[in-house]
């Protein structure tokens, strides 16, 4: 693959598999915005992917692309991106989404991609071609958002649990089942508006290095509507083993405790995304749940699935990075 001459047809194909990715990242990703409203038995699980693919695709109209900006150009240097680099990005972040959709692992398409770059990257051009300041950055979100997600949720769950003291169970379970609407919305919002971004970048920074956008980096209007879209179809084909391990495998919840664990998520992404921090959804819902869960009584985490899914996170940047790195390799043997 040559990132001078790459015949149109070509670039079109690698344009498809960022798209394909990108699909797939809603497929893999749609528990992080539906688990704790179909675990709580607010809305079934068929209308809760049209409800969270719909606000997937409306976070076009709310955020900018910060978060893009800095997949694009803060991950490596996008002087060595080429296709051939893009290429075993992709198909590192792809086939470790696969795997650990399979077994029903949420893990983060988010670092998965971001692994991908840095071992097809590293892979062209050695260490040198890492922006360590942008890798800091996300690798600082890989820590932040479960942590900061988790607090926010454990403090709305003691405030709500506050304020509505002198109210009935009843009324409260009726009151929170609405309110869940709005947070699933808000969740599945900042899911979108993070997310989908870093296909944008992935596509945008492909286009810049054959030269399509001209001496300085920008990002077309049809990229970004194209890439909401994919995410947010992909997000309405459901990720059903994982909605099982988000919903009701850490904890049991309650509307209560759905509506504390969104919001809280829903917080923290929209706080990383305006700051154009690449976060995991997965890692994000994943603290939150395990926030509530928490405020009720430390028993009623399961921890040993939380420590399996910590696990995952671990290792995904390098599972990533490695089967990038191989590809990346391949295609310039078959190239």
């Amino acid at each position: 693959m040559d990132g001078a001459t790459l015949a149109l047809p070509l670039l079109a194909a690698l344009v498809g598999v960022a798209l394909f990715f990108d699909f797939l990242n809603g497929l893999h990703d749609a528990a992080n915005s539906i688990a704790t409203i179909v675990s709580t038995r607010v809305l079934r699980p068929q209308y809760a992917v049209l409800w969270a693919a719909f606000f997937n695709f409306a976070a076009l109209f709310v955020f900018g692309l910060h978060v893009a900006t800095t997949i694009g150009t803060g991950i490596i240097s996008p002087s060595i991106v080429d296709p051939q680099v893009v290429f075993g990005a992709l198909m590192g972040a792809i086939v470790w989404n696969i795997l650990t959709w399979i077994l029903g692992i949420p893990s983060s398409s988010s670092h998965a991609l971001i692994g991908g770059l840095l071992g097809a990257g590293i892979a062209k051009a050695g260490f040198g071609v890492v922006v360590w300041f942008g890798v800091i950055k996300t690798a600082s979100g890989i820590v932040l958002a479960p942590v900061l997600g988790m607090l926010l949720a454990l403090f709305l769950t003691l405030a709500v649990s506050w304020l509505f003291v002198r109210t009935t169970p009843y009324n409260v379970d009726q009151v929170f089942r609405l309110l869940q609407f709005v947070s699933a919305s808000l969740y599945s919002l900042g899911h979108g508006g993070n997310d989908a971004q870093k296909t944008i970048g992935i596509i945008a920074v492909l286009l810049y290095s054959q030269g399509l956008l001209g001496s300085e980096f920008s990002i077309p209007y049809w990229v970004i509507f194209t890439c909401y879209a994919a995410m947010g179809l992909g997000t309405l084909m459901g990720g059903w083993r994982i909605v099982k391990t988000m919903g009701s495998r850490i904890t049991r919840l309650t509307p209560v405790q759905g509506f504390c664990a969104e919001t809280g998520g829903a917080i923290m992404l929209f706080v990383a995304t305006h700051f154009g921090v690449p976060v995991s959804t997965t890692h994000t819902i994943t603290g939150s749940i395990i926030g509530v869960g928490a405020a009720r009584r430390m028993s009623a985490v399961r921890w040993k699935v939380a420590n399996d899914i910590v696990f995952a996170w671990i290792i995904t940047i390098p599972a990533a990075a490695s089967i990038a790195a191989v590809f990346y390799l391949l295609a310039g043997l078959l190239g």
